[in-house]
């Protein structure tokens, strides 16, 4: 009879079983724990989580239309750019940009979550062929092993 195959599953199966989803907050968990970068990824968390609203963009508008009419009044076309440029576009857009990078964080963790599901999906596809495989060579086994008593036989009646 033919050897039979043996399946050994890769040691990444294991690995990824104990990891689970990679994410944004699995990510950043993951960087140096010290005291200190604790601390700054907490004042960075808070800042960010605060100034990362629509709301703040709101309260930046307004904030910059107050210096508005001065800028107007000076009538000079490099204050009025300036205050677009330096007090405007800055203060609107920095939250703006933060809750944008804030839905492409959940939107990438929703990717990661996907394509985990469908890797054990396929891991467990995979190891259903190997299954069928293995039924496959049990039968093509037998077969030979009928083949080869078929053969002894017609050469035992000669």
């Amino acid at each position: 009879m033919v050897e039979q195959f043996t399946y050994d599953e890769h040691p990444r199966v294991e690995e990824r079983k104990k990891q689970g989803v990679p994410t944004v907050t699995k990510t950043v968990a993951a960087l140096a724990d010290t005291p200190v970068s604790r601390f700054n990824r907490k004042v960075g968390l808070t800042i960010t989580t605060s100034v990362g609203t629509m709301w703040c963009a709101y309260a930046f508008a307004v904030l910059a239309l107050v210096s508005l009419p001065a800028a107007l009044v000076s009538g000079s076309p490099i204050i009025i750019i300036g205050w677009i440029a330096q007090t405007f576009l800055q203060l609107v857009l920095l939250p703006v940009i933060i809750v944008g990078q804030n839905i492409q964080a959940a939107a990438s963790d929703a990717r990661a979550a996907a394509t985990y599901a469908d890797a054990g999906a396929i891991l467990d596809e995979a190891r259903k062929i190997q299954a069928h495989l293995g039924a496959q060579d049990a039968a093509i086994g037998a077969l030979l092993d009928k083949t080869l008593a078929l053969e002894k036989a017609i050469a035992a009646a000669k």
